[in-house]
């Protein structure tokens, strides 16, 4: 029973800690409206805004999982050092000129400290699964999901006032800083290994790892292409069918409820996969997910009420698989070496998230939105082919306590 309640108490202290780390992610993408009408920034500069982020991201991931940081350091100390670091980056935007260079380079250094709070969040909770792996890493993606969703929500109420938006995040930060620091570690923390930075091949060589990875890979060439273009789908869709008046409010619910149904996925797919298996339930949403991709567009300037269905459902499905690809990689690989794996396996979804996003407005000039979401539909079927592949491999026996 101790064991029971130490394990809840730590995950919990995990989850909040992480959302609340990320919230200097999240920010970003609430306070850009704000910030543009204010400071009149140019189209570069908004997108920077964001996309920065992700670049540090990349960078920081991949120089962890070279240097084996989140396996080799505390990963509650690791967590902490990067939450502080970010939450100064963040509060400098409320003293420097946003429109200066120094805006991105400052969420390119929040990035990079979010290498050592998403993966690092991750490799904490595998630390408690027992046969219940998918379900913890859901619940933590699943609530990072809800914090994606965020910005839309306060977009529709109104926008933001940036500065307390960015000062809020910056303080939440540092809490979360504080807050790790109560979270204990579980039985399936192995001894840290030694510095090898060749490790990293691993994920190339061994063929389950690289199976799990190009099955992520394929979820991630549609996932944030989706997130970041959906709102300005569904406003250009109710522009057709609902009233000047009320059609971009719409829009943004919709688009909350879109990203913010994916929790919902997340966390009920970590329930049923660690009961069907892990490539059942990856190849299931990726079907579904990749079929709403092909079909979404059909439906623009129809019925509102059709395409928010259908919306919602690709919103709970293109994430629901997400978690199950973290935790494959966590029952494939050698415990002393998760924290390596699972940050690698990040940083390449992240840098593909890069291309799809800035692919989207090629496609809608050329296809125009009824067509433009359907190159997505590329990556989760290959997504398909590669966990089909790693289902009928022997090493599968490992994922989910022999479920697959």
């Amino acid at each position: 029973m101790r064991m029971q309640s130490s394990k809840a108490a730590s995950v919990s202290i995990i989850a909040v800690s992480q959302v609340a780390a990320m919230a200097l992610w999240f920010s970003a993408s609430a306070v850009v409206p704000a910030l543009a009408a204010e400071f009149k920034l140019s189209n570069f500069m908004q997108a920077a805004f964001t996309s920065a982020v992700q670049v540090g991201f990349v960078i920081g991931c991949l120089a962890s999982a070279l240097l084996g940081l989140a396996d080799r350091i505390d990963p509650r100390r690791f967590f902490a050092v990067s939450a502080a670091i970010g939450a100064g980056a963040n509060a400098l935007l409320l003293v420097i000129e946003p429109t200066s260079i120094v805006a991105p380079l400052l969420r390119i250094v929040t990035g990079i400290c979010m290498a050592g709070v998403y993966p690092v969040g991750m490799k904490m909770v595998s630390t408690w699964a027992k046969g219940d792996m998918g379900l913890m890493v859901g619940l933590l993606v699943g609530a990072l999901t809800l914090g994606s969703a965020a910005p839309h929500l306060f977009n529709a109420l109104g926008g933001v006032n940036w500065r307390i938006t960015l000062a809020a995040a910056s303080v939440s930060a540092l809490a979360s800083a504080i807050l790790i620091g109560l979270a204990g570690l579980g039985p399936n923390r192995a001894a840290a290994p030694r510095f090898d930075p060749h490790y990293v091949l691993t994920a190339w060589r061994e063929v389950p790892l690289r199976l799990a990875n190009f099955g992520y890979l394929g979820h991630m060439w549609e996932l944030y292409a989706m997130w970041a273009w959906i709102g300005v789908f569904l406003n250009a869709s109710f522009a057709l069918t609902l009233p000047p008046s009320i059609g971009p409010t719409a829009a943004k619910l919709a688009a909350f409820a879109t990203v913010a149904s994916g929790a919902i996925g997340c966390v009920g797919a970590g329930f049923l996969a660690d009961r069907l298996g892990r490539t059942t339930l990856t190849i299931a949403a990726m079907a579904i997910s990749g079929s709403c991709a092909a079909s979404v567009g059909l439906l623009f300037g129809g019925a509102p009420w059709a395409l928010v269905a259908l919306c919602v459902v690709w919103g709970i499905s293109i994430v629901a698989d997400s978690a199950q690809f973290s935790a494959s990689i966590a029952e494939l690989s050698d415990p002393a070496r998760v924290g390596t794996m699972l940050t690698l396996q990040t940083a390449l979804g992240f840098t593909l998230t890069l291309a799809t996003i800035h692919l989207m407005p090629y496609w809608v000039d050329a296809l125009g939105w009824r067509y433009a979401f359907v190159p997505l539909a590329i990556g989760p079927a290959l997504g398909v082919w590669a966990m089909a592949r790693l289902r009928a491999h022997p090493a599968a026996v490992r994922l989910a306590g022999g479920r697959r």
